[in-house]
This record gives C-alpha cells, sequence and structure tokens, in this order.
C-alpha cells in the first residue's frame, strides 16, 4: 500500500477572470505537510504547475493509471470553480476563458468517470474553490455535488457549498479554507480525539469550525456515500510538545465560546504546568483566540449599531432594518449570530420581506426625485431618439427622449457636452441567471445615486488634446496617446492617474468639478431607469454597439469586428442620452476592485480598495458581447496603457 498525492493550484487565467494569488501558495503549503514524514507520511506528492485544462485531464487520468488498489490517494485543487448554463462543475485551469466554459475549463463530471474507473479504493478529493464561481457568486441551488463528485470509497472535502464562496486569507496568504487544513495537520489540533492520528473526519470538523469563525459566509462540507471514508488516517500528529498540548487546551476552550475567569485561570495554571513563558503562551492564545475575539468585536459593533438605530427610530422602520441588515452582510454575521442581540434589545428579531424592500425602494426614489425638483438654473434640453430590440437583436420600438444639457467650451472650437442624469434608486449588479454573469457581479444589490452630470460621450481625442494643453497640476500628459487616431474618436491607452489629471486640469479651469464616475454612478447611468442585460432591451447587435461580432449575445446573430475605435454618437444612445456605454472603449471609474458586492455602498459613493487595481465598465471594440452588459466588471492596474480603455467624466453643480 503507499500514499500518493496530486496537488494542482492555478492563480493565473485567461481573459475574464481574476487572479488566485493564494492558489498556488496553496499547493506549496499542502505539498510541506504530505510529504513530512513525521505528518502526511505521503510517499510521493506530485505538483502539476498551473496547467491548461487539456493537461489537467490527461495528468489526472495518467497519475490514476498508475495507482494500485490498495492505494490512498488524494487529490487536491486550488482555483477557480465555475458552472455553465446547465448547472455542471468546472475547474478553471491557465486557459480557460470566463465565456468559453465547457471547451477551456476541465470538467467535474470527467473527474468524477476517472475517479469511478480508477483502482484504488481509498480516494481523498479536497476542493477549495468556489462551485458558482469563486469569491461571491450566486447560484440557485441546482447543482447537485453529490452527483457530480461522490463514488462508492470516496470522500469529497469541500471548501464551501454549491451557493456559497471561497475566500483567501490575508493574514497567511493562504485560501481561508487551506489555512486551516494545514494548520490542523501540521500542529495536531485537527486530532480532536488525542489518539495521535488525524482522520478525515476529523480534519473536517476541526477546519470547518475555524473557517466558520473566520469567514461566517462559507460553509465546508463533506461528502460521502454510505458513511464510507470517515476514518481514512489522513495524517499523523506531531511528537506531544508542551506548546501543542497548551494549543489543544485553548482550542478547546475556544470552542466552548465561554471565558470565563476559572477558565482563563486554568489557562494560566495550564501555562506553569508545562513550563511555558508567557510570550509563548500569549503568543498560542492570540493566534488561536483571535477568529473568537474578531467574532465577539463583530457582534459588539452590531449591538451597539442596533442601539443607536432603536434610539433614532424606537419603530424600526423598514429603512432602518434594511440598513442594519446591510450592515451585518458586510461583518460576516449569520441571522442566528444577531437575532438574540435583537430579541434582548428591541423584543423581536428582525427580518426583512419582498414587500417591505419593495416599499422602501419606492420612498427612496420618492425622496430622492423630490429632492431634484428644487429650484435650479435651467439648461438646454437635448432631445433624441434611442430604441427598444427584442431577443432577437431587432428594433421593435423607437423612442424619443430629451434631457437637460450644458456645454463646456475648450476653445479653438472644441466643446464637451454634459448631460444631467436624474437621481433615483436602482438594483446594481447582474439578475439572478443573467448569461454571461461573473461572481464579481453579485450580491445585486440596492443604490440610491444622487442627481449628477456626465458626459454624453466618453472623452474624445481632440478633447484629450485641448486640455493637455492646460496647466500641470501633478504630472504630464501625452497630447496624442491614442492608437486609432480621429478627433472624434474616443481617446485611449490614457492611464487612470493620467485621467486623474485631465479631470484636475478641467476642473482648474471650469466653474464646475470634474472626475471619473463611481462604478455605481457609471452603472446606474448605463442602465438609464432599465433592468435588461444591455439599455437598448434583453440583446445587443453590431449594429448598436462596436464590440467583437464573432460573438453574440442570447439568441442575436454575429456580426461585423471593426477591430478598431469608432466615432462617438454613432450608435443610438440610451434613455438618458449617453452614447457608447456598451462597448467602444472600457471606461475608468474612481473605486478600487473588490471581487464582490459584499459590503459595497448604498449610495453611489466611491469604493476604495488597496487591491492596486481600479475598475473599468463598458466592455470594449475588443470583446465579447458580455463584456458589454451593464452589470458587467472589468479591472485593471491604474499603469496599464490599453488600446481598448479610455474614460467618461462625471461632473457636479457649479462652485460659487
Amino acid at each position: 500500500m503507499g500514499k500518493f498525492a496530486l496537488l494542482i493550484g492555478v492563480s493565473e487565467y485567461a481573459e475574464g477572470l481574476p487572479p488566485l494569488p493564494a492558489a498556488t501558495k496553496d499547493v506549496v503549503a499542502m505539498q510541506r505537510i504530505l510529504a513530512d514524514p513525521n505528518l502526511g507520511g505521503f510517499d510521493e506528492v506530485q505538483v502539476l504547475p498551473p496547467p491548461t485544462s487539456q493537461q489537467m485531464a490527461e495528468t489526472i487520468e495518467e497519475w490514476l493509471s498508475q495507482r494500485q488498489s490498495e492505494d490512498l490517494i488524494l487529490l487536491f485543487f486550488s482555483g477557480h470553480g465555475l458552472k455553465d448554463d446547465r448547472r455542471e462543475l468546472y475547474f478553471a485551469a491557465s486557459n480557460t476563458r470566463k465565456h468559453l466554459v465547457q471547451s477551456t475549463a476541465f470538467e467535474a463530471r470527467k473527474l468524477n468517470n476517472f475517479l469511478r474507473s480508477s483502482r484504488p479504493r481509498q480516494q481523498i478529493v479536497i476542493l477549495d474553490c468556489c462551485y458558482s464561481g469563486a469569491f461571491g457568486a450566486k447560484d440557485d441551488g441546482d447543482m447537485n455535488l453529490k452527483d457530480q463528485l461522490t463514488a462508492e470509497g470516496r470522500v469529497v472535502l469541500t471548501s464551501t457549498s454549491a451557493v456559497a464562496c471561497a475566500f483567501e486569507d490575508k493574514e497567511s496568504d493562504l485560501s481561508v479554507y487551506t489555512r486551516y487544513l494545514v494548520e490542523g495537520i501540521e500542529k495536531g489540533t485537527a486530532d480532536l480525539n488525542g489518539d495521535g492520528f488525524v482522520t478525515i473526519d476529523e480534519l473536517h470538523k476541526f477546519t470547518s469550525a475555524k473557517v466558520r469563525e473566520t469567514s461566517p459566509a462559507m460553509s465546508p462540507d463533506i461528502i460521502t456515500l454510505e458513511g464510507q471514508g470517515y476514518d481514512i488516517w489522513l495524517a499523523r500528529t506531531p511528537q506531544d510538545q508542551p506548546e501543542l498540548r497548551y494549543r489543544k487546551d485553548v482550542e478547546r476552550k475556544a470552542r466552548t465560546g465561554r471565558f470565563t475567569p476559572a477558565a482563563q485561570r486554568h489557562l494560566k495554571a495550564l501555562r506553569r504546568g508545562y513550563e511555558l513563558s508567557d510570550e509563548v503562551a500569549e503568543a498560542i492564545e492570540a493566534e488561536v483566540l483571535k477568529p473568537f475575539r474578531d467574532h465577539q468585536r463583530k457582534l459588539k459593533d452590531y449591538a451597539e449599531t442596533l442601539a443607536e438605530s432603536f434610539e433614532d427610530d424606537p419603530s424600526l422602520s423598514c429603512g432602518h432594518v434594511i440598513d442594519l441588515k446591510e450592515y451585518q452582510q458586510y461583518l460576516g454575521l449569520r441571522d442566528q449570530d444577531v437575532h438574540p442581540i435583537e430579541e434582548k434589545l428591541v423584543g423581536r428579531a428582525l427580518f426583512l420581506t419582498p414587500e417591505s424592500i419593495e416599499k422602501t425602494v419606492i420612498e427612496k426614489t420618492v425622496i430622492v426625485e423630490q429632492a431634484t425638483k428644487q429650484t435650479k438654473p435651467q439648461y438646454p434640453t437635448f432631445r433624441f431618439k434611442t430604441v427598444r430590440v427584442n431577443e432577437q437583436g431587432e428594433i421593435v420600438e423607437t423612442i424619443p427622449r430629451e434631457a437637460e444639457c450644458f456645454t463646456e467650451d475648450l476653445g479653438n472650437g472644441i466643446t464637451l457636452e454634459m448631460l444631467r442624469i436624474p437621481g433615483g434608486t436602482f438594483l446594481m449588479g447582474a439578475a439572478e441567471g443573467e448569461e454571461g454573469a461573473s461572481d464579481d457581479e453579485y450580491p445585486q444589490h440596492q443604490v440610491a445615486v444622487p442627481e449628477f452630470w456626465m458626459g454624453k460621450y466618453a472623452v474624445t481625442q481632440a478633447q484629450w488634446r485641448a486640455v493637455a494643453g492646460l496647466a500641470q497640476v501633478e504630472r504630464e500628459l501625452n497630447a496624442d496617446p491614442a492608437q486609432f487616431k480621429g478627433a472624434k474618436r474616443p481617446v485611449e491607452r490614457v492611464l487612470w492617474e493620467e485621467a486623474i489629471e485631465f479631470c484636475k486640469r478641467l476642473s482648474q479651469r471650469s466653474k464646475w468639478l470634474y472626475t471619473l464616475p463611481s462604478e455605481a454612478q457609471w452603472e446606474y447611468a448605463c442602465r438609464a431607469k432599465t433592468t435588461t442585460p444591455f439599455y437598448y432591451g434583453p440583446t445587443i447587435t453590431t449594429a448598436l454597439a462596436n464590440y467583437d461580432g464573432n460573438y453574440s449575445f442570447g439568441n442575436a446573430p454575429t456580426g461585423e469586428y471593426r477591430q478598431a475605435t469608432t466615432e462617438v454618437g454613432h450608435f443610438k444612445p440610451n434613455h438618458f442620452g449617453l452614447y457608447d456605454m456598451h462597448g467602444n472603449v472600457w471606461e475608468w471609474c474612481l473605486d478600487g476592485w473588490h471581487g464582490s458586492y459584499k459590503g459595497a455602498p448604498s449610495d453611489g459613493s466611491t469604493w476604495e480598495s488597496s487591491d492596486g487595481t481600479n475598475v473599468l465598465r463598458g466592455g470594449s471594440w475588443s470583446g465579447d458581447p458580455e463584456y458589454c452588459r451593464a452589470a458587467d466588471r472589468g479591472r485593471s492596474r491604474a499603469v496599464n496603457r490599453g488600446v481598448n480603455i479610455g474614460f467618461r467624466l462625471v461632473s457636479f453643480a457649479p462652485r460659487t
């Protein structure tokens, strides 16, 4: 009998999938503990360099063909988990493209077939990935993991369920789930019965408890058939040392959730008994108790916020409840965590119903719209026509519209037209089940956006050249950076910081304040009161936008691929009078990148991030139509000078 492991981690991907830096680090950490003769004791631990889907399939099949019936095998995967329109599960490979999942990712059913036809009777599969798209995906519950991944004699450990998401751990550089897999084996804390071995069941129980403390939104699972596989011995525990024994004692106290004075005195007595220095013991306590203490701090924050809300509005109107539940989601607390607090402070658990949410949305919309009706300067009216299409992309209605506008004179006959975008409330993000939707477009959430003004077009090369000639504020600007030349074409190859410099120069010259849009402002303006994937309707064609016409969306036909930008104003505008919000060039937003909308602001403001990348919106001439959807989100490092990246301005009331 031999013990063999195959470890696969994919951190970098092709177009459409964000990187997962922790994935390859997860593999290194797992290799260390499994290959250690005093821990995992595996005879062979093979690490597969980030593979293509074909390489992944060939390596797994060949690796399994070399194993015997008495062998124990372990297959570990860390990376993106994806699904197709049939809700089938796939593992993303280095060549996987978001819109070509079936042909560029490795299908879970194929892995199941490989394992089912292989000889080893003891099979362990550990998956550290999301099953409906990585970091914050939605799923409708139709994916049956048990059917897709289990077979007789096999046990599967998963980092989270089919309807949840998996996260990276900022402190350890590993994913949250793998961090505790490694800790449970390496430090022996997963040996729950103290017999010197870590079984699969013990590892699952330990890891699940730790993950739920750290990331309550995750729900690790163990899947077997007919109860087989729970008692497989995966690893030995380290030799019994005072530090390990004390760690187990602290873990045991942490699991009770109670740190009474007696418990604290007991721990101090154990320190002395194990002859541990205060420094070593306190370091162990700090590490073990951090998730518990973080959780307690979040509960305290929620309780204080609830008390303040109750004092402000003893009736706790629906608006207050919605805000409380959004804050609860931001803290990562479950209903069962906060209901006891709610019952203690206000006498009842707080719930939201679809009816109450709809009522509040209507109330907020009325308030915002009333605010916009206050006396304001009169501006000229811009009249235009937009269109609505059916599912085949055929125009079925032409709609006359109008919008207020003002014109900024940039000199030498160059002008900048800005349209008033009325304030309102909308649902930001993709609707559940929307074609092409990605995990970063969820959860869909309501946002109230105050009035602002937005450029009728993306900034053109003529406008860029005019402002580049103004006095420098912080950095130099190249007056002619674009690859596709044309005064009325959008400027491209513009860095994020250069777009900011453009805004500062223009603001310094004008009585208006100019900036890039927040991501919420951009999507609100793009949708223009519509809820379909595109402001034209359920689909799009190359007669309506500039994108790669070799690809289609929904039931629409393929079309022209222009392979360059087009002049602004070439296509029909949306209901607010804005042109080219779908396609032509990606547009920079102010916001930094976040992998989901968990904790996103609900007031339309900018959401900063330390990720080092900034948000792009709208798709481009070089991309597929699904990237042109109103909900689609792109990102790029601020130093990226792409031939498909431009920007659009927003402005605010004149300064006095």
